[in-house]
């Protein structure tokens, strides 16, 4: 049992707790999906937990169909990471990662069964992780991505529209770890990850986790650009999500969704206690957009106070 020291709640394991790693919300006609890297169980595939209020959730299945997305239909045999779910035209799709390869799949139904028909990654020259596809006002598709040379560095280029592949003259670096709240530990694999990408206005914000994840200092924060390529300005105030102002340990790589009432939020894990990692623990804070009145320019905020962690409903 330990106490989340800005909140003062009181946690304790339990069956009732959701463990998944690189968390996303799916919010579809009512219903809020939540995927995220199962990681006792990482080389099958993806579950779905449901939820009509964020509050009560409901856990898959305990059969063969329990998958989401199931190892056999897709690309990949083993390390299944950091799926995110979106609605592309009248298509519901998953991008995510396996054998450190980044896939897409599609399927009719949130729940799935997410399907490929030719069962290939996108092509790459080398390991690549932590997809996020956005989709511009102008309807033109980007890939936000970490690849893996000389750390983990997130890039972005542009998708074909079929999201079949990226256009490889598009590749460019956005955000690599190089401040120091971005490597504690002067490690000599610098790791930016976990990308995700709100607009608001002309403004393109670019949401990141840095540090190892098994680091107490994983955090994330963010950088705006005026465009899906950057050049990319790191936000002053970083991290804006961090053991400091939440509480617990390893604090990172999620993903923001909006409800069913406009309001804005995070999903993203934790490490499981002060003193262990693993299973990483499922929590979610709301956040907001404001304006900086020096600057004229938007900025996100973040109610470090609403955090809490997501469980299994026992009604």
């Amino acid at each position: 049992m330990f106490i989340n020291t800005v909140s003062g709640q009181t946690f304790s394991a339990s069956d009732s707790s959701i463990y998944l790693a690189d968390p996303a919300i799916f919010n579809f006609k009512g219903t809020y999906y939540l995927f995220g890297t199962v990681e006792e169980n990482a080389n099958n595939g993806f579950v779905a937990y449901t939820s009509t209020d964020l509050v009560k959730w409901k856990k898959p299945g305990q059969n063969n169909n329990s998958f989401a997305l199931s190892k056999g239909n897709v690309f990949g045999n083993a390390k299944f990471w950091a799926p995110q779910v979106f609605l592309n035209g009248n298509s519901i799709t998953m991008a995510y990662v396996a054998d450190e390869n980044i896939a897409v799949a599609t399927s009719e139904f949130p729940v799935g069964p997410f399907m490929q028909n030719d069962k290939r990654p996108l092509a790459a020259s080398v390991k690549q992780i932590d997809p996020f596809i956005f989709i511009d006002d102008d309807g033109k598709k980007y890939l936000y991505h970490v690849r893996l040379q000389d750390g983990n560095k997130i890039f972005v280029a542009e998708m074909e529209p079929d999201l079949s592949a990226v256009k490889p003259a598009t590749l460019k670096e956005c955000i690599s770890a190089t401040q120091s709240w971005e490597n504690t530990t002067n490690a000599v694999w610098p790791v930016a990850e976990g990308p995700s990408v709100l607009k608001r206005g002309d403004t393109y914000f670019l949401f990141y986790t840095a540090n190892d994840f098994r680091n107490p200092d994983y955090a994330v924060g963010y950088a705006t650009s005026k465009s899906p390529y950057g050049p990319w300005i790191k936000y002053e105030g970083n991290p804006i999500i961090s053991k400091k102002n939440i509480g617990v340990n390893g604090t990172g790589h999620g993903d923001f969704f909006t409800d069913s009432n406009n309001e804005l939020h995070y999903v993203f894990h934790t490490h499981f206690s002060e003193n262990k990692v693993w299973p990483r623990r499922t929590a979610m804070v709301n956040a907001r957009f404001s304006l900086n009145l020096k600057s004229d320019q938007p900025t996100i905020e973040i109610d470090s106070k609403s955090f809490h962690y997501l469980f299994i409903s026992k009604d």
